[in-house]
């Protein structure tokens, strides 16, 4: 089984004394949470802090435990639901979070909640470990080159942006609801990691042309954590919301849902934890656009050439194949972004007249150029025209220099037991943040220079 990664969990959350699971299990047995007799909810077997572990064997296919609807933590469901419908215009963000995040505000906050001993498992939330609770300085220095301090520079405008401009004017003009204490950005942040970390989204199906699905917190199914070899899954239905397991599950092994396919810069940025390397197979190193940009440009010689890279450019961003804040993202075996870098290496890369004349079509038919489209995986890449290997060549070496440590520092680091016993949490974390990243474009390198 793979290494286990784990959102860090710590003593002191809201309500929970010593030991939080006897209450919280009299609490689901009461609201007709169902958990199956095979499972545990337990410090003892899991990676580190609460989890779910396996009592018995498991076969596949078998319910672990359903959650009535009714007991999710959602806008329709929280105490102040009739207050959030009647402001349902006014609650309206980019985020589509508020109407969840001012419930969570509302509940943890009453004494009374339903949900008081759903909060007891939550970690306090002065110690939740998401880089946009570290300092910038410490960002810079543990993140540099990762995507993830640019992520979370957003996060924070838009937190506080929103915070000031939608929930703080209803916090204020409903004082008789929500106390004083209630209105406090931390405390918002706090809430916007938690629902970043813990909540789910039902799946629209594909041929509805509906909005997204709010977010909703689901007890019990948050307690699971996650790994890329996941051995349960989230499945819904009208009534009850089931967690299955996806293989057997033999006696004492934790249970692991997942999140998604998610590289391990999204874990830390959304949960504040990475997989060891080389446990998460959904890792993946971006390459930034601009950067593949800046790489051809350094091939030019006159000013020709180089008015003729920029037109290049320009063409493909009218195709929409490439954009300024754009990434080419490469996974270990193949390129996911496959389409567009595919088209970005050929316009960039092809003799001059062959442009022109596709510039006069005004781009290409389906059928052109099946000589190149070439799909994007190890196995294929030393196989490209030499011209396309020199330029993804040229990018993956300027996005390592992104980085304030090369690959064999990482690797120095790793392998001496007596410092990395030193790391903190978020420096053992960033570690394997950059070490993934940097191993698949090192990888990259490799099958370039052949």
């Amino acid at each position: 089984m793979a290494t286990a990664a784990k959102r860090p969990r710590v003593e002191g959350a809201s309500g929970g004394g010593d030991n939080p699971v006897p209450a919280f299990l009299s609490w689901c047995r009461a609201v007709g949470l169902e958990l199956s007799p095979k499972v545990s909810v337990s410090r003892e077997g899991t990676v580190s802090g609460y989890g779910m572990v396996a009592l018995e064997d498991v076969q596949r296919g078998e319910l672990l435990f359903a959650v009535p609807r009714a007991v999710l933590l959602s806008q329709k469901t929280t105490t102040i639901r009739g207050l959030l419908e009647k402001e349902h215009g006014a609650l309206q963000s980019q985020s589509g979070w508020v109407p969840l995040l001012l419930a969570l505000l509302y509940e943890y906050l009453a004494e009374d909640s339903p949900w008081r001993c759903y909060f007891s498992l939550w970690p306090d939330l002065g110690t939740l470990q998401h880089p946009m609770f570290w300092s910038e300085e410490e960002r810079k220095q543990l993140l540099q080159g990762t995507g993830v301090p640019e992520a979370v520079e957003k996060d924070l405008a838009n937190i506080s942006h929103e915070y000031g401009t939608i929930v703080l004017p209803f916090l204020e003009a409903h004082p008789d609801i929500f106390p004083l204490q209630a209105r406090s950005l931390q405390l918002y942040r706090q809430l916007v990691a938690m629902v970043m970390a813990y909540s789910f989204q039902e799946p629209v199906e594909e041929e509805d042309e509906k909005e997204p699905s709010p977010p909703m917190m689901v007890p019990a199914a948050d307690i699971l954590n996650h790994v890329a070899n996941h051995n349960a899954n989230l499945e819904y239905s009208p009534e009850f919301l089931r967690m299955v397991a996806t293989q057997p599950i033999p006696k004492g092994q934790e249970i692991f849902n997942t999140y998604g396919q998610m590289a391990n810069w999204q874990l830390v940025h959304m949960y504040g934890f990475a997989e060891p390397y080389p446990a998460n197979t959904d890792d993946t190193a971006d390459i930034q656009m601009a950067t593949v940009r800046a790489a051809a440009l350094q091939g030019v010689t006159t000013e020709a050439e180089r008015c003729l890279m920029c037109e290049r450019w320009d063409f493909l961003c009218q195709l929409e194949m490439v954009g300024e804040e754009g990434a080419f993202v490469i996974g270990r075996e193949l390129v996911l972004t496959e389409e567009e870098l595919s088209a970005t290496l050929k316009v960039l890369c092809m003799p001059a007249k062959e442009f022109r004349e596709l510039k006069e079509q005004d781009g290409w038919e389906e059928d052109d150029g099946k000589e190149d489209s070439l799909t994007l995986t190890n196995k294929t890449i030393p196989k490209l025209k030499a011209s396309w290997k020199t330029l993804l060549r040229n990018s993956a070496l300027l996005t390592l220099q992104a980085y304030a440590t090369d690959l064999k520092s990482e690797q120095e680091l790793l392998s001496n037991r007596e410092v990395r016993a030193k790391l903190t949490w978020r420096e053992e974390q960033a570690l394997q943040v950059r070490y993934g990243q940097k191993m698949i474009l090192h990888q990259l390198l490799e099958l370039t220079s052949s």
